[in-house]
């Protein structure tokens, strides 16, 4: 370390040391500092360690669970979770139902009730056991993972669990409990088939004869099917019935016992395909399921804000029919009414089986009819007498005809029977668009009837028509504002149009709100001796394109929904129709004053389903407000804006709504603004349009917007710039502009005097000549705007110019640019040339470095022969001359040096020469 921390860069420069090097150095200089931080790291683990044993002493445990159903509640509560036990009870019984509950859950408590009452109802037939399926050690909040509380199980025998997620009241309960016990219906006879027959839930019979056995083949896992069909479905739309009279269902074309067979209204009724699927339990429920045929739904919101209305809606135009339902009781005659209208609407081909199920509807339904007749009258106020069927219209005149000069509304009536005709069921006023359109051709044709009689008062005629000498139209006519005020006889005997009494606008300001136009249903009300039957109504889903889906409600558990679409808070009877259309951004409701019952619904659907529809779009507002005097501005709702708008005054309105951020910052300005107009004269208002509805004409499209309603001109209201601010300043401004003072009625009894006249003359020569200053420097703005067009215009040639110079600049630049990028293609190909050789080169050179390799390898080996050669040479040559010695003196004693081999001779001088050669060249290789 010490070394590497001496050591400098080459070119001298210092190299400061790197922080870990100078802590790690710090450390091995300084180890008392290792040492507390390990001591004080100890100490917090055991400081930690303290804690958190002291906390697991301090926590409190939970208290044990304690029973949620009283002792003496027929429902058996299992209160510490004990599922096993229950599972145990539940073999030993034939129907169990399961009541998963959680102690704290307030949906839980509020069902206990319910359960103990549908138990104390079954209790000898059905065992109910309640489990506590939140005790953390309960078997139950171990094994079953719920996300909601409570939970409802049935079991039939070992068929489980069945979930039922219906209303959580006894009745409905009660009912499905029921249809789990009985899930098949037995039809002994015809009348009890048409019955079955003709209900609005989907049926499937199947025919299975008992005579040969007991249990013939095919009866359980039908009898199993119609338990799957409650588990898929908890409402339990479709209705599984058994048949045993081969006669009876020879009459739903069944034949072979064991068939199956579906019916369906308008489509083709089915029968179960057992050549093309399995005849199992599965199969059965799903194709009663996919094949099923509806008349009308029931819906069953879940909470307040549930979506399921919205969903719904989104499927086209609903008619929604709230009405109190005992799902427990034996006959329902309301909801008979409702499936004879809903086949009736929807039988387009008249189909025979349809008019056989309607007939049996009728005949089984007419003493409750009669009854519901009787009774209607002394809920509803007693009409006036009348001696014709009338329907009326209003009619606005349009301003370029004649008649208009004196009197701009009318009232027209259809009277299709004459002196006092009884009405009958061909002659009933349908309203119809080319009746009315008829009526106004002919209003046009005698105008001049009216013409030389026009006076202040109501004028009325009556006039044949040139379609039916049986027919008059009647007309009255008036600048009027509307009220009704009853119906009247004219003197000829034929009905006139509802009396209505209008002031003249042009005296005063004040308009009262437009009523309703009488309806179908309340022209049918007035003649109860009109047969029910109405050829016009069959079919008519098919005959329009506004084909109305109808959903029911209990109106016992869902008030709430027909509270928010306009149905009254407080009445004795709940029930209520609404036909909400969300494409058209409206809805409109049946009177609730008129009785819900088959003539209504149908002359409402009838109203609905026309071109011209007769119905008032109608209109939700809040309560209505009502301010002391001192309030600067006032507050308007649905019910008090034609009141507050439409009074003789000027009134400034504003539309505003809760989540509109910009619009609580206009609260002040509109407040000084109320401080500093008049009370007496002028009005600031505000509308909330998020709780309030208007009509069509009065809505915007943006928040905050102001509008400006001057009086005596009502229909010239104008609205606020939207690119102006709003400011008080610039409010004064706008109620100024638009405002007419001389049309008060301070001025109009003041006529101008001389004096006044010559100074508004002055004042007119003056504001005349201050607009010709105006246009003078108008003029002289444009001059100066032409000369600088000119300018723009040169500048603009010029900058033509330039850029078609560095266009031919481009151009020229693209071209070296293709020239120069070729050229970089060719040398690169050059390049690639070049390498190629290269490669070749150093393989061939790194061919001959491995052959040079080898030589030398061989010629070390050659070298090491050579020298071994060489000694046995010098060996044999040695003993030669040695040899060559003795034999010329064989007695001289052998000299000293070098030893001779026996048999060796000394080398010859040819071959010395050529080893001393060879060392030579030896010696010159190394």
């Amino acid at each position: 370390l010490d070394k590497s921390l001496s050591l400098s860069p080459p070119d001298g420069s210092a190299v400061a040391p790197s922080p870990l090097t100078a802590t790690s150095a710090s450390r091995v200089q300084r180890p008392e500092l290792l040492c507390g931080a390990v001591a004080l790291g100890c100490a917090l683990l055991l400081a930690l360690k303290f804690t958190c044993s002291r906390a697991k002493d301090v926590i409190i445990p939970a208290k044990p669970p304690v029973s949620f159903f009283s002792p003496r509640s027929p429902v058996l509560d299992l209160f510490q979770g004990q599922l096993d036990y229950a599972e145990y009870v539940r073999r030993d019984s034939e129907v169990v139902l399961l009541f998963f509950y959680a102690p704290w859950c307030g949906q839980s408590i509020a069902a206990r009730a319910e359960i103990e009452q549908a138990a104390s109802r079954l209790s000898d037939q059905v065992l109910f056991v309640a489990i506590n399926c939140w005790w953390n050690q309960g078997k139950c909040r171990k094994q079953k993972h719920f996300f909601y509380f409570p939970v409802i199980y049935l079991y039939h025998r070992s068929f489980g669990p069945i979930e039922y997620k219906g209303p959580m009241s006894a009745v409905y309960i009660e009912k499905f409990v029921r249809r789990v016990m009985k899930p098949l219906l037995y039809i002994p006879s015809q009348s009890e088939l048409l019955d079955f027959l003709s209900n609005y839930e989907p049926g499937v019979l199947g025919y299975f004869e008992f005579s040969g056995s007991p249990q013939p083949p095919g009866y359980l896992t039908f009898f199993t099917s119609a338990l799957h069909s409650l588990k898929k479905d908890y409402l339990g739309t479709v209705r599984f019935g058994v048949i045993t009279n081969k006669h009876l269902a020879k009459l739903v074309s069944l034949v072979h016992s064991g068939s199956v067979y579906l019916h369906r209204h308008f489509n083709t009724s089915l029968v179960f395909p057992r050549e093309v699927l399995n005849y199992t339990a599965e199969n059965i429920c799903k194709w009663a399921l996919e094949n099923q045929e509806t008349l009308f739904r029931w819906l069953w919101p879940h909470g307040g804000k549930s979506l399921l209305l919205n969903n719904e809606l989104k499927k086209g135009p609903a008619l929604f029919l709230f009405i109190p339902f005992n799902p427990l009781a034996e006959s329902h005659p309301l909801i008979d009414e409702i499936t004879e209208v809903a086949l009736e609407y929807n039988n387009c081909h008249g189909d025979q089986v349809v008019e056989r199920l309607l007939q049996h509807l009728r005949r089984v339904d007419a003493p409750v009819l009669e009854s519901l007749a009787l009774e209607v009258p002394a809920q509803l106020p007693d009409p006036p007498p009348i001696t014709a069927s009338p329907c009326c219209n209003t009619v606005v005149l349009p301003q370029w005809h004649s008649f208009s000069r004196t009197h701009n509304v009318c009232e027209l009536c259809v009277n299709q029977t004459s002196g006092g005709m009884k009405p009958s069921s061909v002659s009933v006023p349908q309203c119809s668009f080319f009746e009315m359109a008829a009526a106004l051709d002919s209003f046009y044709l005698k105008e001049q009837t009216f013409y030389h009689v026009a006076s202040d008062s109501i004028e009325c005629s009556n006039f044949l028509t040139s379609y039916s000498p049986f027919s008059y139209y009647t007309a009255c006519c008036r600048t009027i504002s509307r009220g009704v005020s009853g119906f009247i006889d004219s003197e000829q005997g034929v009905f006139e149009a509802p009396t209505v009494a209008f002031s003249s606008l042009e005296k005063k300001c004040e308009v009262d709100a437009p009523s309703s136009v009488p309806h179908i249903e309340e022209n049918r009300y007035l003649f109860p001796e009109v047969d029910m039957t109405s050829t016009n109504f069959t079919g008519l889903s098919c005959r329009t394109n506004k084909t109305l889906n109808i959903y029911l409600l209990d109106s016992n558990l869902f008030w709430l929904y027909a509270e928010r679409l306009g149905a009254p808070s407080s009445t004795q009877v709940k029930e209520f129709a609404a036909i909400v259309d969300v494409k058209e951004e409206s809805h409109y409701i049946l009177d609730p004053k008129q009785a819900l019952m088959k003539l209504t619904l149908e002359s409402f659907i009838q109203n609905f389903s026309v071109l011209y529809s007769p119905l008032k779009r109608h209109l939700i507002g809040s309560g209505s407000a009502q301010f002391p005097s001192q309030h600067l501005i006032t507050e308007v709702t649905t019910d008090t804006f034609w009141e507050v708008v439409l009074q003789k005054q000027d009134v400034l309105l504003l539309y505003y709504a809760p989540w509109c951020g910009f619009c609580p910052s206009l609260n002040h300005i509109f407040i000084q603004l109320a401080r500093n107009l008049p009370m007496d004269t002028f009005t600031v208002a505000r509308i909330d349009v998020s709780q309030n509805d208007l009509p069509w004409e009065f809505m915007v499209d943006r928040l905050p917007t102001v509008l400006f309603f001057p009086c005596n001109r009502k229909d010239l209201s104008v609205k606020y710039p939207e690119d102006l601010p709003i400011t008080l300043p610039n409010l004064l401004r706008f109620i100024l502009h638009h405002s007419d003072p001389a049309s008060s009625p301070q001025n109009v009894a003041n006529s101008p005097t001389k004096e006044c006249l010559q100074s508004e003359a002055v004042l007119q020569r003056g504001h005349i000549s201050h607009l010709e200053r105006e246009i003078q420097k108008l003029r002289a703005e444009i001059s100066s705007l032409q000369r600088a067009q000119v300018q723009v215009e040169s500048q603009l040639s010029s900058a033509r110019r330039d850029e078609h110079r560095l266009r031919q600049q481009q151009r020229a630049l693209e071209e070296q640019h293709s020239l120069l990028h070729a050229h970089s293609e060719q040398l690169q190909a050059l390049y690639e040339q070049k390498t190629r050789e290269l490669q070749e080169l150093a393989r061939k050179l790194q061919e001959l470095a491995d052959a040079s390799e080898n030589l030398l390898t061989e010629n070390t080996w050659l070298k090491i022969l050579v020298a071994t050669m060489e000694r046995k040479l010098e060996g044999r040559d040695g003993a030669e001359s040695l040899a060559a010695q003795r034999e010329v003196h064989p007695k001289q004693p052998e000299p000293s040096g070098t030893p001779q081999l026996p048999g060796s001779s000394p080398p010859p001088a040819n071959v010395s020469a050529t080893l001393v050669s060879e060392r030579n060249n030896e010696n010159r290789t190394d």
